[in-house]
Order: C-alpha cells, then structure tokens, then sequence
C-alpha cells in the first residue's frame, strides 16, 4: 500500500497519494470505532515536519472534489474527522506551530472555505444537525458528511489568545471562514458556521455579534429552527 516505510506500525516518508490513502482509504463501519482507533493501527507523526503536514492539508482541501472521487461520502467524513480532531490525530497542531511561516499556516486555514464550498455545498443534505442529536445515526436520509460539517469548529483544536499578537491574527483567519461559510446556499453550512461563532462569541463577542446580525438581515426568510439556533449563537449558548 505504501512506498514509504513502516516501522512497526509507524509511517514515515509518506508521498502526498500515499498519505490521501491513509487519511481516507478505510471502510466505515458505524457498528465498530473508527479504524484509527484499533490498538495496531498504522500511524504517521504528523509534527515530525510540521510543515509537511501543512503542505499536505492544504493540498487536499483546495482539491477537495477531486480528492473525494474515489472515496464514498461515509469515507471522506471518517477521513475528515481523523484530520480536525485531536482525539484522532494531530493535524491540526501543525497549523499552530509558528516555525512553520505563517503564510503558509493561513493559506491551510482559508483552504477549509474550499471544503465547504465544494464539498459541503453539494452534499450536505438540508438538515438541522443540532437537531437530530440522540436520533439514529442516518435519520431521514442525512448524508454522513453532515457530521463533519456540523461539528468542524467544535473538533478544531485551534485558536491563540486574544490579546496576543500572534493568537489574535490565527484567530481572524478562522473566524473569517466562518464569516464566509455563513454566506454560502446551504443550511448545513450555515448551522456550521453559527455552531462555531458561538462557541467563539466569549472571546469576540463583538466580532461574533455584528457577523450574526448581518446575516440575520440578509436572510429575512430563515427557517424557524435555523433563525432561533442563530439567535442563541449570538449569545454564546450552542452545544
């Protein structure tokens, strides 16, 4: 499977292909944890060169729809998940290592709006995730790659303090994607990007205020559940 090497179950030297094939070629099987959890799972230390990792991430979610065509949608969201949370891999730790220039670390962050825009957008079904919580894990036809969209800026391990310098611009590159995922046509992407300014409305409530009321006044028409999941967000009381 792999032309770099394996030591023991270690990965090293991995080609970007081969590390698409780690992240994302597992089957999904909702009755048993996900494959990176097995005790002899194969594994890759992803801060060994940070900036590789990076590069990589990047790499991926600007090209995400071509990324995506070998892989089902279950895939690609067990593969999401492995990439965002830190209970699965260290990833994202990369993008707060300051060796790695901060450019590069801020084309990686904007390249999340790739995944929405060109992944979210076109398969997420129109469901409420906060809503289905304690349902069965595929209610009504929700399409799996709800999950990762819904719970991104819950899973995501980053952000800097906000009276740092260096902290404060990390944390404006992500809330500028959020800004961004508001605007785009899909509710799933919408609920996501309300999901993550309220978790981040305690840090910049000011921030988090003025984006929430200038999509409110875009949206005359939202959907009931979504206008009042917005309303708490813009008080700091998402789950």
């Amino acid at each position: 499977m792999f032309v770099g090497a394996r030591v023991g179950g270690q990965l090293t030297n991995l080609s970007y292909d081969e590390w698409l094939m780690y992240v994302f070629d597992h089957p999904v099987d909702d009755a048993m944890p996900a494959w990176h959890f097995a005790p002899n799972a194969d594994w890759w230390n992803e801060l060994d060169d940070p900036a590789i990792t990076v590069c990589y991430l990047t790499q991926a979610f600007e090209s995400i729809e071509i990324v995506a065509q070998p892989y089902t949608d279950a895939q690609l969201n067990q593969g999401l998940w492995f990439l965002l949370s830190n209970a699965c891999s260290s990833h994202m730790f990369a993008l707060m290592d300051e060796n790695v220039p901060w450019q590069e670390r801020e084309r990686c962050i904007q390249s999340f709006s790739c995944v929405y825009e060109r992944l979210f957008v076109p398969r997420c079904t129109p469901h409420l995730s906060h809503l289905l919580r304690g349902t069965p894990s595929d209610p009504q036809g929700v399409n799996p790659l709800n999950s990762a969209c819904y719970m991104w800026w819950d899973i995501v391990p980053l952000g800097g303090k906000p009276d740092d310098t260096i902290g404060h611009r990390l944390n404006h590159a992500l809330l500028d994607v959020m800004e961004r995922a508001l605007a785009l046509d899909s509710i799933a992407c919408q609920e996501s990007a309300l999901h993550g300014l309220g978790h981040w409305c305690r840090y910049y409530p000011d921030t988090v205020t003025a984006t929430i009321d200038a999509y409110l006044k875009r949206q005359p028409a939202l959907p009931q559940e979504l206008k009042t999941y917005a309303l708490s967000a813009r008080g700091g009381c998402v789950l």
